[in-house]
């Protein structure tokens, strides 16, 4: 049974302009980086220019290279956290596009969610993405933080104006999450897990 920190991969999933899941994920990814059974690796999707390349196609130089730097990540981590808005009772096109470029990296590895939006939270967004996971093997929390009328909750430095609530939900995903990365990976150390 391996003690060594789990890497946590926080993904930004949105790309438009003037979004607000940099702020989000950050934040997230502070409150994760204070537990020492966790090393982030923060993924911000905007940077990773694949576009709506299909992954059908025969990808162009600058997909194949942004997959060169994304694909190491993804399978690298031992768990993950998808932060996305809500886009019309879903979520965004850029973050189905990454997760449709890979599928082994996800096998067998615990996903939860943070999201944001209007008077939803973003979590149609999430409900929608627990069954893309489920096609990945994957296994999905159950506890999520969700930032209902996001824009609101934060003040300019980029903090929940009130930390107590957010903070308490960040603790409870991640006591989930680690539980879960942390069991599926010693089991795939004794058995490896065939999909």
């Amino acid at each position: 049974m391996s003690e060594s920190p789990l890497r946590l991969a926080v993904i930004v999933g949105s790309v438009r302009d003037g979004r607000f899941g940099p702020t989000a994920a950050t934040w997230f990814a502070d409150e994760a980086a204070r537990r020492d059974d966790l090393e982030v690796d923060l993924i911000d999707l905007a940077d990773v220019p694949i576009g709506g390349a299909a992954p059908s196609m025969s990808p162009p130089q600058g997909v194949l290279t942004a997959l060169s730097d994304l694909t190491p990540r993804l399978e690298a981590a031992d768990a993950f956290v998808v932060v996305t808005p809500e886009y019309n009772h879903s979520y965004p096109a850029s973050l189905k596009n990454a997760i449709d470029w890979h599928n082994a990296q996800f096998h067998a590895k615990p996903v939860a969610f943070v999201s944001y939006g209007g008077l939803s939270g973003g979590l149609r967004a999430v409900e929608h993405l627990r069954a893309v996971f489920a096609e990945l093997h994957a296994v999905t929390t159950r506890d999520t933080v969700s930032f209902h009328g996001a824009w609101d909750c934060f003040g300019p430095d980029g903090r929940p104006k009130d930390p107590h609530g957010p903070a308490t939900a960040a603790k409870t995903l991640l006591d989930q999450l680690t539980w879960w990365a942390r069991v599926l990976r010693d089991a795939k150390v004794t058995t490896p897990y065939n999909a």
